[in-house]
C-alpha cells in the first residue's frame, strides 16, 4: 500500500478560512510539502504553521523568484521524485497550496506527475478572488453576467479585449505590471468602477478605489471590476464622499 497524495487548498491567508477537511488531513499527515521562495520563508507554511506537529517531515519546494523564466520543470521533477519516495513507503503527503490547488495553484504540477501512480485527493480552498469580493463588499457577478479572470502579465491588447466582452473582471498577478494596467483601465474609462485589493484577509489588507493607488503593487494584489447589469456599489467611499459604482 502506498501513501496518498493530498493537495490542500489553504486559502488566501487567514488561518480561519482553512476548511475542516483540510485541517483534518493536515494535522494527520506525516509529510507536509509547501512552496517556498529562494528569498525568504514560505507564505503557505505561515498560514497554517500553528497546526504543525514537531514529528512531521517538512519538504520545502524551493522556487526561484525571478522575472526571467527559470527551469520550473526541473523543480517539480525533483519534488515529485523526492515525495514519491515517501509515498512508496506508505506515508501520506500533504502539499499546501495558497488559495485553491487547481486555481493557478502550484500543486497542479505535482498532480500531473504523481496522480497516475498514487491515490490523490484535491481539497478545494477559498481563492483570493472570492475573498477579495467579500472584502470589497461588492458581488463578483450575477444572473447571466460573464466573469473573466485575467492574468496581469498579458499584453494590453489581450487585457483590453477581455475587458470589452466581459461584465465582470478580476485581474490577478499584478505586481510589476500595475502601472501599465492602471493606465489601460484609465484609457478605457474603467478605473471608476475598479477596486484595488492587496493582501486580502491578512492584518495588512488594503481595499481602496483604484484611482487612489499611487504606489507599486505587491504580487498578492488584484483589481476587481464590475460593469454588468446590476447596479452594485463597492463598500468603500471615494474622495467625493459618494460610493463608487458600476460602469
Amino acid at each position: 500500500m502506498t501513501g496518498t497524495l493530498y493537495g490542500l487548498g489553504i486559502g488566501p491567508g487567514d488561518p480561519e478560512l482553512l476548511t475542516l477537511k483540510a485541517h483534518r488531513i493536515l494535522v494527520a499527515a506525516p509529510v507536509v510539502a509547501y512552496p517556498q521562495p529562494d528569498t525568504g520563508p514560505s507564505f503557505a507554511r505561515s498560514i497554517v504553521s500553528e497546526y504543525f506537529r514537531e514529528d512531521r517531515f517538512e519538504y520545502p519546494i524551493v522556487v526561484p523568484m525571478r522575472t526571467e523564466r527559470f527551469p520550473a520543470k526541473a523543480v517539480y521533477d525533483a519534488a515529485a521524485r523526492d515525495l514519491s519516495a515517501h509515498l512508496d513507503e506508505g506515508r501520506d503527503v500533504a502539499v499546501l497550496c495558497e488559495g485553491d490547488p487547481f486555481f493557478y495553484g502550484s500543486f497542479m504540477y505535482l498532480y500531473e506527475r504523481l496522480a497516475q501512480r498514487y491515490p490523490c485527493e484535491v481539497v478545494p480552498g477559498v481563492s483570493s478572488v472570492m475573498a477579495g469580493a467579500a472584502a470589497l463588499g461588492r458581488p463578483l457577478a450575477a444572473r447571466n453576467d460573464v466573469l473573466t479572470i485575467v492574468p496581469g502579465p498579458l499584453s494590453d491588447e489581450e487585457i483590453a479585449a477581455r475587458l470589452t466582452i466581459s461584465d465582470a473582471v478580476a485581474i490577478i498577478k499584478i505586481g510589476r505590471h500595475f502601472s501599465r494596467i492602471k493606465r489601460l483601465l484609465e484609457e478605457m474609462n474603467l478605473a471608476g468602477c475598479a477596486g484595488y485589493l492587496e493582501r486580502v484577509t491578512l492584518a495588512e489588507e488594503r481595499v481602496t478605489p483604484l484611482a487612489e493607488v499611487t504606489t507599486d503593487a505587491p504580487y498578492f494584489s488584484m483589481i476587481l471590476i464590475y460593469k454588468g447589469a446590476e447596479d452594485w456599489v463597492a463598500s468603500w467611499p471615494v474622495k467625493s464622499g459618494e460610493r463608487a459604482h458600476v460602469c
